[in-house]
């Protein structure tokens, strides 16, 4: 629905914008310029999907191996001392906590498929020990925003599109990524469990927490202390090495349990290829509604003005052109995505601006989406603070993502 009144939006102001050139300033080429932008906006579109196919079954046959495997029961078990602690109120044993503990596995994995069926049994476990049935209890605003903040360990979608757009190392954001999803969750937990007085000095929370901090903070201090141009190389080595270890680890687990390697890895790649066909319209949708948009000034209008405000305050407003990005990503997955597209066809796949809307990307997730999903499968009406705390995880990622894209990348 939200995606709905964006995407009308979007012609109605271009519309309004293009008649108001053409009045006021005689720019006779502007609806010539719009309605070529739609061409061949949708012409990138189809191109982009079509190539997707290739790389998206290769990942997605790859998941399938380490998700039959059983890498999300192994991620669940390991993450299971942390997140008792943070959902104090379940009780003991109560099959919400396997749910919550698979879903937030499968999401940290990139497995969506497989998320979204376990987020949403996990809020009907939830809300069968909901004594307000109409209002969101402790543990669903904590479950909500931990699936809000996006934490992803694999952001296999992005890759793929930077591939895609020509990327001369599709994976080089891996570990800014990593970095910024971890600020957004980390935020997002201490937000609730300072309004639910969750006591985060439990030995557990702070041996989890306090422990990748640690590890995340020192990366960074590693990336500050080496000049700028081997940054860039570094990052990429340390991405590739890790992703490829996860390769390895998958087909391991799927080898030990004794399964068929190569037929779950054909199973896989036949969704990754459908999917990449399904996701034709939609980019097709969003990105002409951009491309005409941006063409009528509205996104210049838009970015100038941000820049304007930022530069008045005297910081660096190179940032700017890839916030559009950002700012879509809490109201529609597709739209953010679509900007992503947009940004690294406009500035390059290797820009700064380019690379920074991968980030922000695979900083957060789509925090009003998810609320309406999870919480209208429950009937909930009542969000309590649960908004709230999603988007200042978001506001995290956003902070976090523009730090570290000018360690990586500026």
């Amino acid at each position: 629905m939200v995606l709905n009144y964006i995407w009308i939006a979007f012609f109605v102001i271009a519309f309004i914008l293009g008649l108001v050139r053409l009045i006021f300033y005689g720019d006779t080429e502007i609806f010539p310029a719009m309605m070529g932008s739609t061409f061949d906006m949708a012409k990138t579109g189809f191109e982009i999907s079509l190539g997707l196919t290739g790389v998206m079954t290769l990942w997605m046959g790859l998941m399938k191996v380490g998700e039959q495997g059983g890498i999300v029961r192994l991620m669940s078990r390991l993450v299971g001392p942390l997140f008792r602690r943070l959902f104090p109120d379940i009780p003991k044993d109560h099959p919400a906590g396997g749910a919550i503990m698979m879903n937030i596995a499968a999401n940290m994995l990139g497995l969506d498929n497989a998320a979204t069926p376990l987020g949403l049994k996990a809020m009907n476990e939830l809300q069968s020990i909901n004594p307000d049935k109409d209002t969101a209890s402790n543990p669903m605003i904590m479950f909500l925003t931990l699936n809000t903040s996006g934490l992803t360990i694999i952001p296999i979608s992005i890759m793929v599109y930077r591939a895609q757009m020509g990327a001369a190392d599709p994976s080089d954001v891996f570990v800014p990524i990593l970095i910024s999803t971890f600020f957004s969750t980390l935020i997002g937990i201490i937000a609730v469990s300072l309004i639910q007085r969750i006591n985060l000095f439990h030995p557990v929370v702070l041996a989890y927490l306090g422990g990748l901090t640690l590890l995340i903070s020192g990366i960074i201090w590693y990336f500050t202390t080496i000049p700028q141009q081997q940054v860039n190389t570094a990052s990429s080595v340390a991405g590739n090495l890790i992703l490829f270890g996860i390769i390895i680890s998958f087909i391991t687990l799927a080898f030990i349990k004794k399964v068929n390697v190569y037929d779950s890895f054909i199973e896989g790649a036949k969704e990754g290829f459908w999917i990449a066909v399904k996701i034709i319209p939609y980019l097709i949708a969003i990105l002409v509604a951009v491309g005409v948009f941006r063409t009528s000034g509205a996104m210049d209008f838009m970015v100038d003005g941000i820049r304007w405000v930022v530069n008045g305050f005297g910081a660096d407003g190179e940032f700017v052109s890839a916030l559009p990005t950002a700012l879509m990503k809490p109201l529609s997955g597709s739209g953010a995505r679509g900007m992503m597209v947009d940004a690294m066809k406009q500035y390059g796949a290797d820009s700064f601006i380019g690379r920074l809307s991968c980030i922000f990307q695979g900083a957060s997730d789509t925090t009003f989406y998810i609320i309406a999903v999870y919480f209208g499968s429950v009937s909930i009406r009542k969000t309590r603070y649960a908004v709230g705390c999603g988007l200042l995880a978001d506001l995290a990622g956003v902070v976090a993502a523009i730090f570290v894209a000018y360690l990586f990348f500026g």
